[in-house]
């Protein structure tokens, strides 16, 4: 019995013994393999843990509509940028007040932001004086001329972004009113006081001449008080209008108003004027303007230095003509002018 016990023993000994032998040792490769996906996701799960730097976006502008900013969101989250977890907007409205310009970009300098977003001449001009450091990127007629920038092709400083050649405009405004209104002779400019008003009068004044039209610069010096120069386009008998007064909404309806009742031909800078009872309107698209401050603002906050990021010129404008107003103030639109629209109203 003893003997039979001490005989199964050995067999399983050297049965298990022999089970050791075979069983096929794991290649020291595999070990380190391990280790080191072990060292991956422990590294990858402290990095997720690690907060995001959200990113303070300062503008400043005086658009009173909301789809511009949205526009610029759009134009943030296509390029893979979520609010509130990537960026914030700290968004500063002038209002068409230029004395506000200075301590609103104060604010944003204060904060401080990463990049600023100017949406004026006058506007980027207020950022530049507020800061030397922190990138701006802008959106002005004639930047060169207005000495934000050295060049389109290399702008220098902490300025870039567009320009919306609004100063060049002038020239083309003038040809589409004296297309629609072949009789006017002289034709008033109502504009708000600044450095960019008076860069579009001078850039204005060749063409002109070539059109044989007497221009009636009339500066708005209070932005909530039009009606001097209201009184003045009766009284210097104008017989167009060539509208620079931008996004301020109750000078522009008030503008429209006055226009459309004395029976005026005028020609405004952006859609939302024609929209609201304009008869022409003509310019860059500004919603497309502020889907691409979004690509901007992505190279700086990736690293790019503004003085490394040509000036962009625009290539998207939009004539809006609405039929309505020429009905009402009696003046037929040449069918050549018509087919050239973007958008017509009827």
């Amino acid at each position: 019995m003893g003997g039979k016990m001490w005989w199964r023993s050995r067999v399983r000994s050297v049965n298990l013994k022999s089970a050791i032998q075979k069983r096929p040792r794991r290649p020291k490769w595999l070990g380190l393999s391990v280790v080191a996906f072990v060292l991956v996701v422990a590294e990858a799960a402290a990095e997720a843990q690690q907060p995001t730097k959200i990113y303070r976006i300062g503008v400043l502008t005086n658009a009173p509509r909301a789809s511009r900013i949205e526009a610029f969101r759009q134009g943030m989250k296509e390029l893979g940028y979520v609010e509130g977890k990537h960026f914030t907007l700290e968004i500063r409205r002038a209002e068409e007040k230029p004395d506000q310009h200075p301590k609103l970009a104060a604010e944003l300098v204060g904060l401080p932001v990463d990049v600023i977003v100017a949406d004026s001449t006058a506007l980027t001009n207020a950022a530049r004086n507020a800061t030397k450091t922190i990138p701006i990127v802008m959106q002005a007629g004639n930047p060169v001329a207005g000495g934000l920038v050295a060049s389109l092709a290399r702008p220098s400083g902490n300025i870039t972004g567009l320009t919306s050649m609004s100063g060049e405009l002038g020239g083309k405004n003038l040809e589409l009113l004296k297309e629609v209104a072949p009789k006017v002779s002289r034709v008033a400019v109502p504009m708000p006081e600044g450095e960019s008003s008076k860069l579009y009068m001078k850039q204005t004044e060749a063409p002109a001449r070539a059109l044989g039209v007497q221009l009636i610069p009339l500066v708005i010096r209070q932005p909530d008080n039009l009606e001097p120069a209201l009184q003045s386009i009766t009284k210097e008998r104008a017989n167009g209008i060539l509208s620079r007064l931008g996004t301020n909404p109750i000078q522009l309806v008030r503008l429209i108003e006055f226009a459309n009742k004395n029976r005026l031909p005028a020609i405004y800078e952006g859609r939302e004027s024609a929209a609201a009872g304009g008869l022409i309107s003509y310019g860059t698209d500004r919603d497309y303007i502020w889907r691409r401050f979004a690509i901007y603002v992505d190279k700086i906050l990736k690293g790019a230095k503004p003085s490394d990021l040509p000036v962009e010129q625009p290539t998207k404008f939009e004539l809006v003509i609405n039929l309505k107003t020429a009905k009402q103030i009696g003046l037929s639109i040449p069918p050549n002018v018509l087919a050239r629209a973007d958008k017509v109203i009827r």
